[in-house]
């Protein structure tokens, strides 16, 4: 079994700027495509809520939260802007996908499933979910010329996502839901950015996600060869989730912290996420009583991760054949993280798919 070649960019510059410029250049058509179909979820969902968005003003405002705390990002969106040749806004507006969207009143149903184990050899990987619509815009990624060499996966324009960098620092991602979510400070998939460019240990990691002044929330899970932990990000702050007394850390789509859950949106909304959570902490307790290996590589992760409705959750999503854009979710990629190789293994789709000849390596290139 092999799957469709997904496309990988090798970005490369010695100053933010030219990164960007590089990024744009090489992905013009992608980005362009990528932003259509945004452009129209943002205003469909937006609609569906009986709101009005004014993305272009949404957009800037979070480039002004984040110029604040990282002014080296909005000069790599910048250029971006112009390589590709697009309005400068539709960059930040795509870096700001999660903010707006949480303006817009979106729901999230679906949505990633993680599992990491530290131990000897510290591993884990997700099932990342998103709209069906946006199945050909994300690609690979090497990235180059920041203080640290980064690989992983990412959407069109977007200037990074899930991956590992060079110091072996990994970060997996899943959105939560909170009440004062909104597009008014530094865009997540930013801060993960920021995370896979500089950070040199998992105590700078953490140090990164909890100084961020985000206003959107999510999950990001820093793995390292030796140590994982969860960092909740929030308007209403941030909370780091260590591993359970085995090792093991299982992330869905709400929050964990109790400080911060008592502002949960997700989870009141789609408590389908208590559904996977509980599921796979079952499957894996199971696996630990079996033969089987500890360490969750590709093999082992996709059959923890390998469930549907039948099975008691959908952690494996499939788009219905109908529907309108904003209501179709499906898995699009399936990524196992081994930190101590530095190296990923990305499956284009979801892990009931997934076999030996299905998996694209990828390793953290040096600076």
């Amino acid at each position: 079994m092999s799957s469709p070649r997904r496309t990988t960019l090798r970005i490369t510059g010695d100053t933010p700027r030219r990164r960007g410029e590089d990024r744009g250049r090489q992905a013009r058509a992608g980005i362009t495509r990528a932003w259509q179909v945004y452009e129209e979820l943002f205003a469909t969902v937006a609609a569906g809520n009986a709101r009005t968005l004014d993305v272009p003003a949404l957009a800037l405002r979070t480039v002004r939260a984040t110029r604040a705390w990282a002014p080296e990002l909005v000069a790599e969106m910048e250029g971006v802007a112009e390589g590709a040749g697009l309005p400068f806004w539709t960059i930040a507006a795509l870096n700001a996908r999660t903010e707006i969207l949480a303006e817009a009143g979106a729901p999230r149903t679906g949505e990633c499933s993680t599992l990491v184990r530290v131990g000897p050899r510290t591993a884990g990987g997700q099932c990342w979910d998103w709209h069906r619509e946006l199945a050909d815009a994300w690609h690979l990624q090497t990235v180059t010329g920041d203080a640290q060499g980064f690989a992983g996966i990412t959407e069109y324009g977007i200037l990074a996502k899930i991956g590992v960098n060079e110091a072996g620092v990994g970060v997996l991602f899943n959105i939560l839901g909170h009440a004062d979510d909104a597009a008014t400070g530094v865009p997540v998939h930013l801060v993960a950015r920021q995370v896979l460019g500089t950070a040199g240990s998992f105590t700078e990691a953490v140090a990164l996600l909890t100084g961020a002044p985000v206003s959107a929330s999510t999950v990001i899970t820093v793995v390292t060869p030796d140590r994982a932990a969860s960092v909740e990000l929030s308007p209403g702050g941030s909370a780091v989730v260590d591993p359970d007394d085995g090792g093991l850390l299982v992330r869905t789509n709400h929050f964990l912290d109790p400080g911060l859950a008592a502002a949960e949106l997700r989870g009141r909304r789609e408590p389908e996420t208590y559904d996977r959570h509980r599921l796979l902490t079952e499957r894996v307790r199971a696996h630990d009583d079996g033969p089987g290996p500890d360490v969750l590589g590709p093999d082992v992760l996709v059959r923890l991760l390998a469930a549907h409705r039948d099975d008691g959750a959908e952690v494996c999503c499939h788009a219905p054949a109908e529907g309108r854009l904003g209501s179709r979710w499906a898995t699009l990629a399936t990524v196992a993280l081994d930190p101590a190789e530095r190296r990923l293994a990305v499956h284009d789709g979801g892990p009931c798919s997934a076999g030996p000849g299905t998996w694209t390596p990828l390793t953290a290139p040096r600076r």
